[in-house]
């Protein structure tokens, strides 16, 4: 909503400074308090289902039918807004920046970079209007955030000491409700079972999916016939990496996929 207020006013030639937007209740989008939380991950990791989650159980709102675009003011996202309202205690943000010091509570998210691949590669060619290369997206070129391995190994070390949850992807696809208890463990809270199970089953992806077609995602320039939330299918890259895309990335990032079990087996 604060963007929409400094661009409205832009348009009309009036340039809205800090203390101005202060004084309607916004803060900038760098200000956080130390209790706030920050849901990172890489991205197309399940970082969206998680704030839909997130908003069933501790905003006491319905993530099947809230907007996106309510989402996203309750949950900001740090990549795509510049201010913020303050609308809960603590706070909860999206990011997917790598480690940082103002970052103190942490919940991780992680998915097996394979799967993440492919979504990724789905959702550049999206958003970019234009199939992209597999291959040269393995090696790097046009993501945002770094390499997956690198970006998971970075949060693995936890160089400032947040006080952090990891979260597995497939986990919570596994067990949602079981997820959330966890959830509930790492904030100290009590909720009752059939609240988890009420978000879990408002906020499953098929749901989520069916808003989005309902309503549309809400994000500026992306395109009416594209999904945001496309598939989600554990082990999707069996059936949609090319072989020598994931032998490549296997080959770079075995370690990570080791380390968090998504070799085990294979």
């Amino acid at each position: 909503m604060g963007n929409h207020i400094q661009e409205s006013y832009k348009n009309l030639g009036i340039k809205i400074g800090p203390m101005v937007m202060r004084a309607l209740g916004y803060l900038p989008i760098t200000e956080s308090s130390d209790d706030d939380v920050f849901i990172v991950s890489y991205p197309r990791s399940g970082n969206s289902w998680l704030a839909h989650l997130i908003l069933g159980i501790f905003y006491d709102e319905n993530p099947e039918t809230i907007r996106y675009s309510a989402v996203r003011n309750m949950i900001p996202d740090v990549h795509l807004k510049r201010c913020y309202r303050r609308c809960h205690s603590p706070m909860f943000f999206k990011s997917h920046h790598l480690p940082r010091p103002e970052y103190k509570r942490v919940l991780y998210i992680a998915r097996d970079g394979r799967d993440v691949m492919v979504s990724c590669y789905h959702y550049y060619s999206a958003s970019l209007g234009k199939d992209i290369d597999f291959m040269e997206m393995i090696r790097g070129k046009g993501l945002d955030f770094g390499k997956w391995h690198d970006h998971v190994e970075s949060w693995l070390s936890n160089p400032y000491k947040a006080k952090m949850l990891l979260v597995k992807y497939e986990d919570m696809v596994k067990d949602t409700v079981g997820e959330l208890k966890r959830l509930c463990i790492f904030f100290g809270i009590k909720k009752d079972i059939s609240v988890l199970e009420t978000a879990a089953e408002r906020a499953s992806f098929e749901k989520l999916r069916q808003k989005e077609i309902k309503h549309g995602i809400d994000y500026r320039g992306w395109p009416r016939d594209k999904m945001f939330f496309r598939r989600g299918k554990v082990g999707s890259y069996k059936d949609e990496m090319p072989w020598d895309a994931l032998e490549a990335f296997t080959g770079e990032a075995e370690g990570t996929l080791r380390k968090l079990g998504y070799l085990c087996g294979d």
